[in-house]
């Protein structure tokens, strides 16, 4: 492509290997100044590995970084922020027992006579946020708030750093649209700045809503660099998998007949959950809902709606303190405690994988066993050919890539960290199984198999409680539908009910 201005930062010749696995082979990247380039391509493209290079958790094994005409070679995170680069990862990667003014500023605290001036960090916080039309107290503690605040913080900070180049890996995540707008807009007036940007995310319309340039990544590999404007969203999409995207499924008519095949639950099945009032006083009004034998039940609504709260109560992951919860012909009150939703045969995918979930340290093997361990007791415990069984059982089912079932889960994409996280539980044998948001932050062919995997499981008898952002997943993957507002369940519905522009309206509570 054609650029008069030199780039700000370009990425060549970048190789990168792991035990077993080649991450990166000739992978690159230029951002120019003014400009907000996207990096697409699937888990496992080596989207994580190239950012980690570029801000110094990584180094590259060859390969050279140019900023501003010298190479450089960041060694750590803060030798990337002294040049110039600032990121702010997926994750909110900040201190929830500290103040929001403190974890915009920490390690870079305002002093005065060799003191910390708190007076003045909690001045130059409150602004920074509300250049983002941020309006909170800035001295409560960042635990209070809820995870799409935690992010702006986090955006927040790194905007406190004189950088040149801000790398956003999925910062939507846990965003609701208009938050996402909101977002748009200070990047937009940071590119007339003349900021590069780098944005990370796996949602094409925020992808065509804000790019300039667009990066693609397979296997590895660069595959290329393209103007968003000269890019169709099919054409990036074959780009992103290396060939027409129903090319393995079959394509729409097969992708019909699977959704024709699929078991519908009806009202004859038998119902594996119900709830009579569960509720929590300022968390979820009290909800009554039933869960049938092979049945795909959605949430669907906007971020605080009250989704994520139902299925922490269903957990007990959160209590109830009041309602009950019916298994069978059997009242349990609300769970006290994960195990007993655990011993009634729940299983639980949280949102927050790297905080809820994954134990990153530990090997996907022994991620995959947790669930099954904690239900037989510490006294009971699985033989390790047992578990390697498992392990080998669910890494080929579910297409997990890995070096092995030794390799730790923290090395692994986060979408095949998802997928061992659905493994673990799906080895207890669950009735039931509540997926919060299984496909964030996941390329589009993971998640078509996350979701294929399960609604086969849903056709053998297995419920699932399937709760996304995403509303056209929900329709498609939905028996019934229930519509989450303002922490309440507003209606019902069977699929066919909706399309995606009366759910939006049902969303706000108006009609179509």
């Amino acid at each position: 492509m054609a650029n008069t201005v030199a780039p700000v930062l370009e990425l060549s010749g970048i190789h990168k290997e792991f035990p077993g696995v080649k991450a990166l082979s000739e992978a690159g990247l230029r951002l120019y100044p003014g400009e907000v380039h996207t990096l697409m391509g699937q888990n496992g493209a080596g989207k994580s590995t190239l950012i980690k290079v570029l801000t110094g958790v990584h180094a590259p094994d060859r390969g050279s970084i140019v900023m501003e005409g010298g190479e450089i070679r960041p060694g750590s995170t803060q030798e990337a922020q002294d040049l110039g680069i600032s990121t702010v990862y997926q994750e909110v990667n900040l201190c929830p027992n500290l103040s929001v003014a403190e974890n915009i500023f920490i390690g870079r605290y305002p002093r005065k006579w060799g003191l910390v001036d708190w007076g003045a960090m909690r001045t130059r916080a409150a602004a920074l946020l509300r250049d983002l039309e941020i309006d909170i107290d800035v001295t409560a503690p960042l635990s209070r708030y809820p995870l799409a605040i935690q992010q702006m913080v986090a955006i927040s900070r790194a905007l406190n750093i004189s950088a040149r180049v801000l790398v956003l890996d999925e910062p939507t995540s846990s965003l609701d649209e208009a938050e996402v707008q909101l977002l748009f807009r200070v990047l937009r007036r940071l590119r007339e700045q003349g900021m590069a940007i780098l944005f990370v995310t796996h949602f094409l319309d925020q992808t065509y809503a804000i790019s300039d340039r667009i990066t693609v990544m397979r296997n590895g590999e660069r595959e290329g660099e393209y103007a968003a404007a000269d890019l169709s969203r099919l054409a990036l999409v074959n780009k992103m998998i290396g060939k027409p995207a129903d090319a393995e499924d079959g394509g729409p008519a097969a992708a019909a007949e699977r959704q024709e095949a699929r078991s519908d639950a009806g009202d004859a099945a038998p119902v594996v959950l119900a709830t009579r009032g569960l509720g929590r006083k300022g968390v979820l009004q009290p909800v009554d809902m039933q869960v049938r034998a092979g049945e795909v039940l959605g949430l669907a609504g906007l971020l605080g709606a009250g989704r994520t709260e139902l299925a922490r109560l269903l957990f007990g992951a959160d209590r109830a303190d009041k309602g009950d919860i019916v298994i069978g012909d059997k009242a349990f009150g609300a769970f006290a405690n994960p195990r007993q939703a655990i011993a009634a045969g729940i299983g639980f995918c949280s949102e927050d994988r790297k905080l809820e979930g994954a134990v990153l340290s530990l090997s996907v093997r022994e991620n995959l066993v947790l669930a099954l361990q904690a239900r037989q007791g510490m006294l009971r415990a699985i033989p390790m050919q047992r578990q390697r069984e498992l392990a080998e059982e669910y890494v080929k089912a579910l297409g997990i890539r890995t070096a092995s079932i030794e390799t730790p889960i923290g090395t692994l994409s986060g979408g095949n960290q998802q997928k061992v996280l659905l493994a673990r539980w799906l080895a207890t044998g669950p009735r039931l199984m509540i997926l919060d948001e299984p496909t964030r932050g996941i390329d589009v062919r993971a998640k078509q198999e996350i979701m294929d995997y399960v609604t086969t499981l849903c056709k053998r008898g297995m419920s699932l409680l399937f709760i996304s952002s995403e509303l056209p997943e929900v329709l498609r993957c939905s028996d019934r539908m229930i519509v989450m507002r303002d922490r309440a369940a507003c209606g019902e519905y069977r699929r066919g009910d909706l399309d995606e522009t009366t759910v939006l309206h049902a969303i706000a509570g108006e009609t179509a």
